[in-house]
């Protein structure tokens, strides 16, 4: 098992997977998104993970974000077969960090982080970045806990819960996380500088998790750069023992409808900013949607020897 102490910081994440898959000619326009990958070309995931690992980062997040049991059954694969494909994302990132410390000398650990999204990345409806589910809290923190029970048995490092955007389901996190074997971060999904997705404050959730013994690292994800400071300053102050983790998306602006990004995205303008980030007390550092190996290599640049 991991000790939290000997991990050396700042750690460096890698940036966002479907843009990488799309540049390797995948097409992603499914519900299962990069999940789908995991079965029809697992090497993409591979290459992937590689090649943030060669623009520097030492913390690769799997290719799990919306790859869940239920959503695997429902595409036809038994119950077995689905569970397997959620365990194989972390066999994947394996075998890239395997494969990538074979031909490097790399004095730095490398860790992976078993990546699980939202109730509403497995909708695929684009409701993580609204926070308002259908469902009951018992149904939602039973959707958790399997997938939870799965890759908490793997051999991933963390437990990485991504674009959380609601206080509903942070408390049900925070609940099932209790009992777990590998420590766990929880990153939000923020809609500014103050409040969460579903309009609960930013604060309201750092604070219910500022005492948790399994959640390590708390932060935001998948919210515009413009944002990420205020919200840097407001996890410190609200839960000051725990590390701080953000990886923001480009700035681009995802139209659901279309499954399609509008705007632009400059590593320049991307390192910038995470020098500010790193200043104001970010630990973990990477980036989310639309940000790839160009966008980490800018980061690791930053970092002293």
């Amino acid at each position: 098992m991991i000790k939290l102490k000997n991990i050396k910081y700042p750690l460096i994440l890698d940036g966002g997977m479907s843009n990488v898959l799309e540049d390797q000619g995948c097409d992603l326009n499914h519900k299962l998104w990069s999940a789908k990958i995991i079965e029809t070309n697992p090497q993409a995931i591979v290459n992937c993970h590689l090649s943030y690992l060669e623009a520097g980062a030492n913390c690769i997040t799997t290719a799990g974000y919306q790859a869940t049991v239920k959503g695997f059954m429902e595409l036809g694969f038994g119950l077995k077969a689905a569970k397997d494909l959620v365990l194989r994302s972390v066999e994947l990132a394996e075998k890239a960090k395997s494969e990538f410390l074979t031909n490097k000398s790399f004095k730095d650990n490398i860790y992976v982080a078993a990546s699980m999204g939202p109730y509403g990345a497995y909708l695929a409806d684009g409701s993580e970045y609204k926070g308002a589910y259908s469902i009951s809290e018992k149904e939602l923190e039973s959707f958790h806990l399997e997938q939870i029970k799965i890759l908490d048995a793997s051999k991933a490092d963390f437990l990485a819960f991504e674009t959380i955007p609601s206080l509903v389901e942070i408390k049900i996190l925070s609940r099932l996380l209790i009992d777990t074997a590998k420590p766990a971060w929880i990153s939000f999904s923020c809609k500014d500088e103050l409040y969460l997705n579903d309009g609960e404050k930013i604060s309201k959730a750092a604070n219910l998790l500022a005492n948790h013994p399994s959640v390590f690292a708390i932060g935001v994800n998948c919210t515009a750069p413009k944002h990420i400071t205020s919200i840097i300053k407001t996890l410190k102050n609200s839960a000051p023992d725990k590390r701080v983790i953000v990886y923001p998306n480009s700035g681009e602006v995802y139209l659901a409808d279309s499954k399609s990004w509008q705007g632009i995205s400059d590593p320049n303008l991307f390192q910038r900013m995470a020098k500010e980030w790193f200043k104001s007390g970010a630990d973990i550092l990477g980036g989310c949607c639309r940000i790839g190996p160009d966008h980490i290599r800018k980061i690791k640049a930053l970092i002293k020897p």
